[in-house]
């Protein structure tokens, strides 16, 4: 993994900055709402220009901020002299011209080298009142240039809608593209895919800790379902849970202490809590039916599943502390796979339909569901991004399986993975 340092920019003059509530004007905080028009220009060269950084950084942050649904871009052909000019000081930025485009903000920035560190100095122009909303400094090497464009994405996302955007996190994966189903991770967009294990056998349903750079899984390494806990940068990994029969579905508290999965160690598939050391804590469910797919609500005071108790399998909610269990779906045949929302207003979960699952929402308390995805092929594992703002599921369709993104409300839905094998279960990593 490449190491990037970034600077926050300081600037002498404080008439350059404003808070985010300054910037109120031009403020949203979903896709459906008035759009803001963004203009981005291209990085100018502070010396001597060099080959793959322009290229490199604008097609990430407008892809970034595209997908995002909040943002109208302003075409670049229309941009006129100001475009051109390295104006780091909101006294230098011809705002007429911008605002002569219909633009109500302004991206700019430049960059220059010093041997292999490359500097660049971007800013964020609130154009209606000719303020700076944020600026900042990026120092790494030429490598770095996606994930700086990622990182100040969500900068710019933290100024327009006072929250920072989920661009410079993860997304962790299950592929065969190796013959076996191995534990992969990318970014956000799909690029710089990695291989984690090398198991060679199953390996499954992935989940970020939240504290820390690691990842558990369940691998049929050593011919049992296992859990196993990975750190992602030492590659050093361990069993965490390897009690007979099934360790499955394991995801982190909120807290990172605890890890709720199902165990079939009493000869049916119950939840249970166990600590980071692999100790059982508590049983959440009783029942003779089969309980599976947990999922933490963000204060950790209740866990999201799917049982077949009643019938056929619905999500339900237990309470980690009185242990309560109450019914949430009550529509369709089959419903799967719950993951509950970062802000905790909301549960995705897959409902299977006339032979194919499609991703749909609800309340915690049972209202307001709705269906997110439509089309042919099956829509599987939603996941939430740290912001709650996109999710990602797979797609099975003509017989491949991929990865893709899409907003909170169904739409920008788009492909993430790349051809070459089938790859599922996705997970989101917290902020990076």
């Amino acid at each position: 993994m490449s190491c990037l340092r970034i600077i926050i920019l300081c600037v002498v003059c404080c008439s350059f900055f404003v808070s985010n509530a300054a910037a109120v004007k031009i403020e949203i905080s979903a896709p459906g709402e008035q759009t803001i028009p963004l203009a981005i220009t291209s990085l100018v060269p502070i010396e001597s220009p060099k080959a793959g950084v322009v290229e490199g950084f604008q097609q990430v942050l407008e892809n970034d901020l595209d997908l995002s649904g909040l943002f109208d871009l302003v075409n670049p052909a229309s941009f006129l002299s100001d475009a051109k000019k390295l104006t780091l000081r909101s006294t230098e930025v011809d705002f007429a011209q911008w605002k002569l485009l219909g633009a109500e903000a302004v991206i700019k920035g430049g960059y220059r080298f010093e041997g292999e560190k490359m500097i660049i100095e971007l800013r964020l122009y609130d154009v209606i009142t000719r303020r700076l909303l944020t600026g900042r400094r990026y120092i790494g090497k030429l490598a770095d240039i996606r994930r700086i464009a990622h990182t100040f994405a969500d900068q710019v996302m933290l100024g327009l809608t006072g929250e920072l955007g989920p661009f410079s996190s993860r997304i962790a994966y299950i592929s065969n593209r190796t013959g076996r189903k191995e534990l992969y991770m990318m970014d956000v967009d799909g690029n710089k895919p990695v291989r984690l294990t090398d198991h060679r056998t199953i390996v499954l349903n992935p989940d970020f800790s939240p504290k820390r750079k690691e990842l558990i899984f369940t691998s049929y390494k050593k011919g049992n379902p296992d859990l196993f806990r990975k750190e992602i940068y030492t590659g050093r990994e361990s069993r965490l849970s390897l009690k007979q029969g099934l360790n499955i579905g394991g995801r982190y508290s909120p807290d990172g202490r605890e890890v709720a999965l199902t165990l079939s160690r009493d000869k049916n598939s119950e939840i249970y809590l166990i600590g980071t050391d692999g100790t059982i804590h508590k049983r959440l469910t009783k029942h003779y039916g089969i309980d599976v797919d947990p999922s933490w609500s963000p204060d950790g005071n209740r866990l999201a599943f799917v049982s077949d108790r009643r019938g056929n399998p619905n999500v339900f909610i237990v309470d980690v502390h009185n242990l309560k269990v109450e019914r949430l779906t009550f529509e369709g045949k089959y419903n799967a796979t719950p993951a509950w929302s970062p802000k905790g207003d909301l549960i995705a979960f897959s409902r299977l339909e006339n032979k194919e699952f499609n991703i749909f929402t609800i309340r915690p308390d049972g209202t307001d569901e709705r269906q997110l995805t439509f089309g042919p092929g099956s829509k599987e594992h939603p996941r939430w991004s740290p912001d709650g703002r996109f999710l990602i599921y797979s797609l099975d369709r003509n017989n491949q399986k991929s990865i893709w993104v899409m907003r909170s409300d169904g739409t920008g839905g788009r492909r993430i993975s790349a051809a070459g094998g089938d790859d599922t279960h996705p997970a989101w990593s917290g902020r990076w």
